[in-house]
């Protein structure tokens, strides 16, 4: 029943209760009850001018009457009254007499009456609590211990394996788990069991969640969809309350699979913080524990869980017999960034020059869902610009945006700071060229962006999983040259705060080599980095954190100025040996205000960048309006509209 029929059924009700209960309490204008005496004189003195005769209870008839002054009254003629007499008399009086039907069932009548506003009142406060409590129990105010968890049946998951691209370790892992839920008995036979749990471990956005509900789509199983945070309430014990009944839901629905999102909301170490550790959140882990792996087994029912936080869960939680398995969902290689655009692709229609591959290449650490991202904002671009497909320029705009920020178009700057900007992003760019281990200049540019006056991005030439003591000294030495140029060219009394977030950055690696990586040679291979996390964040607050001495911590502090002392002079002899490549550098800014690899190049051979390739204004033509020649060429028909792209 709709929701719109319920409460068109709750107002009649409520309708019809007021009416009783109006009827009730009102009293009307009615017949006076006269006796039997008073009924002789009014027909000897024939002042009755109408009458209704109707037999009552037994042999006597009730008589109701009208005077002739217009006023009615009621009488009830005893057993032993002469009936036909008093008819005749009636009747000679000229009275108009009216004989009703025997009223047998009047008392039943007046008994249904009598009980009908009760009955209204008891199917009103019913309906009410069940209103409340949620049709079936599943929602309402005070369905509060029932599970949130959505059931998806079967019919309705369309996710499969080849909706999931760049993740083909983890879909490996998985693939036995749908194997379990088709035919369990395959492995009961050598006397395995299905896993109990199964925990998805990765940084945010790397499809987690769709490698779940694709192993939901294969097994052709039901799906019960949770968050952490939907079983803690404001009322004690709602948490326990809630998993309870998750369980017993899918208990029912067995094979199916269960996935609760973001477990460490309720999943983390019990006793964390302060106070009380007994709180709501370890009662609703307590319950979770039991119904995993307690005295009551739940076969046929697959847990599969997903967080980005391993590390504060708690250790009962993740031990064998719970989660059975914890299967890494990393962010994707080159060959699986290529293939999760490939599948973003398929819903955009897409121009000749766009190339997977290289779209791959040139967004290294980016997760399935920054890919998806960027086939999106490629296709905003498009159609900002009225086109018909989408190119490379388009993704080439999106990926920019996403890795530098939008562009501050509305933020006009005079010609000195962007003379500063220019010369201090010249600085990186040519430092960061020169050092050994360093990532590829790809674009400089002094367009502010973001919170940034000007960007210089780097990019891997390949995919890194670590880095050498090399690579973090050039990084330092990269962070330098803006600063250091803007020393060299304006003086030291004239420096801007434009390096305010790289002195930051360099301060951070070079702590983080001595305290963390054991690059020191003065302080040996050891961690000297203090336990500075929020206590909150998983562990009890009786973790002292790891301390030094205060002689230690003098010589981390010397060694940390040593550090960035050598680079910080390192920098500079770079930059003083190419003066000639800054100017004309921060000239090449200052007239395009950005420049592509290819003209960084072209600066530090000691030569004059060449000039940008313009974009065409006129959009590519369509698949479709394309001719070949009798040579096998393709030549282009004159595209139907000749609408210029607006400047995005």
């Amino acid at each position: 029943m709709s929701s719109t029929a319920k409460n068109i059924i709750l107002w009649v009700i409520v309708v019809l209760v007021l009416l009783v209960l109006f009827n009730s309490f009102v009293k009307r204008p009615g017949p006076d009850e006269v006796n039997y005496t008073v009924f002789k004189t009014l027909l000897q003195e024939e002042k009755i001018a109408k009458a209704k005769l109707q037999a009552s209870s037994g042999s006597s008839i009730a008589v109701l009457g009208e005077r002739k002054d217009g006023s009615t009254f009621l009488v009830n003629l005893p057993p032993g009254a002469d009936h036909g007499e008093m008819y005749d008399e009636l009747v000679s009086q000229g009275v108009e007499v009216t004989t009703l039907k025997d009223n047998r069932n009047g008392f039943w009548m007046q008994v249904f009456l009598t009980i009908l506003p009760i009955l209204l009142i008891v199917g009103l406060f019913m309906l009410m609590m069940r209103q409340l409590q949620g049709v079936g129990g599943r929602s309402g105010p005070l369905a509060f211990g029932k599970s949130k968890a959505k059931l998806l049946s079967d019919e309705k998951i369309k996710t499969t394996f080849d909706d999931v691209a760049g993740v083909d370790e983890a879909k490996e892992d998985v693939q036995e788990l749908v194997e379990f839920l088709k035919d369990p008995s395959r492995f009961q036979v050598l006397g395995g069991r299905i896993p109990r749990g199964t925990l998805m471990v990765g940084a945010p956005g790397t499809g987690k969640t769709l490698l779940a509900k694709a192993i939901a789509g294969e097994a052709k199983v039901p799906f019960f969809s949770i968050s952490g945070s939907d079983f803690v309430e404001m009322f004690v014990g709602v948490g326990a309350s809630r998993v309870r009944d998750m369980f017993e839901q899918a208990k029912k629905q067995a094979p199916c699979i269960v996935f609760i999102d973001e477990i460490d909301a309720v999943g983390r170490h019990r006793g964390a913080g302060l106070g009380n550790g007994h709180d709501e959140r370890e009662q609703t882990l307590n319950q979770l524990l039991v119904e995993m792996d307690g005295f009551e087994a739940n076969d046929g029912v697959l847990v599969i869980a997903a967080t980005n936080r391993p590390d504060v869960l708690d250790p009962a939680l993740t031990r064998p017999g719970r989660f059975d398995r914890q299967v890494v969902v990393p962010l994707p290689d080159i060959r699986g960034r290529e293939q999760i655009l490939k599948v973003h692709m398929r819903r955009v229609p897409l121009a000749d020059d766009v190339n997977p591959l290289t779209i791959a290449r040139g967004t290294p650490g980016f997760s399935g869902a920054d890919l998806e991202n960027v086939v999106n904002e490629a296709a905003l671009f498009g159609a900002r610009a009225s086109r018909r497909l989408v190119g490379m320029e388009e993704f080439e705009k999106a990926k920019d945006k996403i890795m530098m920020g939008s562009e501050r178009k509305s933020m006009v700057m005079s010609d000195k700071e962007k003379l500063v900007t220019a010369y201090h992003e010249a600085g990186h760019a040519i430092v960061g060229y020169l050092v050994p281990e360093h990532d590829l200049v790809y674009k400089v540019t002094v367009v502010p962006r973001g919170r940034a006056l000007g960007v210089t991005m780097f990019l891997p030439e390949e995919d890194k999983y670590s880095m050498s003591k090399t690579a973090v000294e050039s990084q330092i030495c990269s962070l330098y040259g803006g600063r250091i140029a803007e020393e060299l060219i304006n003086g030291s009394e004239k420096v801007t705060t434009g390096a305010s977030n790289d002195i930051e950055r360099i301060t951070q690696l070079a702590r983080n080599m001595v305290t963390k990586w054991g690059f020191s040679e003065s302080l040996g291979v050891l961690t000297y980095d203090e336990n500075d996390g929020e206590v909150f964040l998983g562990m009890s607050a009786g973790n002292k954190p790891l301390s030094v001495s205060e002689a230690t911590a003098e010589k981390i502090d010397a060694e940390v100025q040593s550090i960035v002392t050598r680079l910080y002079q390192h920098a500079k002899e770079i930059l003083e040996a190419n003066m000639d490549k800054l100017h004309v550098m921060a000239e090449a800014l200052m007239e395009y205000e950005t420049l592509s690899p290819e003209q960084v190049g072209d600066i530090m051979a000691g030569g004059k960048p060449r000039a940008p390739v313009e974009p065409s204004d006129t959009p590519p033509p369509p698949k479709e309006l394309q001719d070949t020649t009798e040579d096998g060429s393709s030549k282009s028909k004159p595209p139907p509209f000749t609408k210029p792209a607006e400047d995005t």
